[in-house]
């Protein structure tokens, strides 16, 4: 959070399409969704990384997408 994360609650696929933290454009969303497609969590014009969840946690405490084995 204090990376600048909003973390969501786990939730199917679709849910995180539609509801919760869409983006706008031109922010970032790292997720760890299974789906990954323009559009999909709000803009067009947003960009949408996916990861594993060890991925992820490693990218909200460093505040940038970071590879989980470089987290001490």
């Amino acid at each position: 959070v204090m990376a600048g994360a909003l973390v969501e609650a786990p939730c199917c696929g679709p849910c995180m399409g539609g509801s919760f933290g869409l983006i706008a454009s031109g922010e970032v969303s790292f997720s760890t969704s299974n789906r990954n497609f323009r559009g999909r969590q709000g803009s067009a014009e947003g960009k949408v990384y996916l990861g594993s969840a060890a991925t992820a946690a490693a990218t909200a405490i460093r505040g940038e997408i970071t590879d989980p084995r470089e987290v001490q």
